[in-house]
């Protein structure tokens, strides 16, 4: 999706506390919890395709664009990839999500950088749209 015209300024830099339980093992690539205080930006539900409704093929490409729209959502309310403090993923395939892992990473950090939200993921039957393999929502709060 392209980028908007209207932002301007830098995004503010993000003032969250990871909430990481004494004993807990740590997570990897996501967090247990954050705590933070703002403005809060949802991003609802973002599919694979780009700004003229094609979707990207299989669900690593799929994903790539799904954090990309939530990206340029986020930049249209002022807002940045590490302002994001809750993420939920659904996908078709569970199984399919877990052997890319490698892949989804990559995908992850490219467009997210090294910050890892609190994070749920859900495998669902079917999503509205029948060639969506994955479906994203983001909460974020600007400080």
């Amino acid at each position: 999706m392209p980028e908007s015209p209207m932002r301007t300024a830098p995004a503010p830099k993000a003032r969250h506390t990871v909430l990481q339980p004494a004993g807990w093992p740590r997570p990897k690539g996501y967090a247990n919890g954050i705590k933070a205080r703002g403005e809060t930006i949802f991003v609802g539900g973002m599919v694979g395709w780009d700004a003229q409704g094609r979707f990207a093929s299989g669900l690593v490409a799929q994903v790539r664009q799904a954090l990309d729209n939530i990206v340029t959502v986020l930049a249209e309310g002022g807002g940045a990839p590490e302002h994001v403090v809750r993420m939920t993923w659904y996908v078709r395939d569970m199984d399919e999500y877990l052997a890319a892992g490698k892949e989804l990473g990559k995908v992850y950090r490219a467009a997210m950088g090294e910050h890892f939200p609190a994070m749920s993921l859900v495998e669902v039957s079917r999503l509205v749209e029948p060639q969506a393999l994955v479906e994203i929502e983001a909460t974020a709060v600007l400080p």
